[in-house]
């Protein structure tokens, strides 16, 4: 049997073990260094309260990359997304705050180059054959000219930060089939763009898998809110002003991307 003094000797190295471990944790987790790269999806447009700093790029601080870095505190926070941005304006203008000391790297990218801001704008204001005719062009510029951008976006992702995770967000499908809405358009028009969604986001999944990224497929996420779903949607339909119609709410942003892309991280 031990005597008192050995079981105290015992008993403070464990201690001081737990101790170790306990102060540690934090002081891993503050080594995080998270940069925020993308389009308006990532910026948080339509989510307001927009920075001051960020200008026309509109910048929310209750876009999922600020809500994430609230949450979890890292040690560094490049916030650089971008409304209207292209896999081009990435290339150009988001990267140059990636380096070797980036360990998390977040973005949403592709649905500008693909021209799905016009195809929306078409298929609400004009017949159903001009719109699957838009939503038909968008979806070969995905499946046929896209790949290759995403491809050059993720390696020089790569190159500049070669020790970072990095989760690739996808789009979530706008709008609810057979919902209800006062003024909006049919079924078939919704079921398109749902469609050339569902497009975009299978080519950006499969690009990030073979770049060895994450993919956060936020569809699941945004179900029962879409725009004609429930009383609680997550998505603006035409609003004003202009550029935020059909971006994520604010309970989009938090609800939505963020449950995804903390999953992912």
């Amino acid at each position: 049997m031990r005597s008192p003094r050995s079981l105290s000797v015992a008993l403070l190295a464990v201690l001081l073990t737990l101790g170790t471990f306990f102060v540690a944790s934090p002081a891993s987790a503050a080594t995080v260094r998270y940069a925020a790269l993308g389009d308006s999806y990532s910026a948080g447009v339509g989510a307001g309260s927009y920075t001051s700093e960020s200008g026309s790029c509109k910048r929310s601080t209750n876009a999922y990359p600020y809500l994430w870095k609230n949450a979890h505190a890292p040690s560094a926070f490049s916030f650089v997304a971008c409304s209207g941005a292209r896999t081009g304006d990435v290339m150009n203008n988001q990267l140059s705050v990636l380096s070797t000391s980036t360990t998390l790297v977040s973005i949403s990218i592709g649905g500008n180059d693909a021209g799905f801001a016009s195809t929306m704008q078409t298929c609400v204001l004009d017949s159903e054959s001009a719109c699957l005719s838009a939503v038909a062009t968008a979806k070969s510029y995905a499946n046929n000219t896209l790949p290759g951008q995403l491809d050059t976006v993720y390696a020089a992702i790569h190159a500049k930060a070669p020790n970072a995770h990095v989760v690739v967000l996808g789009y979530p499908h706008l709008y609810q089939l057979g919902g209800n809405c006062i003024l909006g358009i049919g079924d078939t028009k919704r079921a398109a763009i749902n469609g050339a969604a569902d497009a975009l986001d299978a080519v950006t999944a499969k690009r990030a898998a073979n770049a060895g990224f994450t993919f956060g497929d936020v569809r699941g996420a945004f179900t029962g809110h879409e725009i004609c779903g429930s009383s609680t949607n997550w998505l603006h339909s035409t609003t004003l002003p202009i550029d935020e119609s059909y971006h994520p709410t604010a309970a989009g942003q938090s609800g939505g991307f963020l449950p995804v892309f903390s999953a992912a991280a």
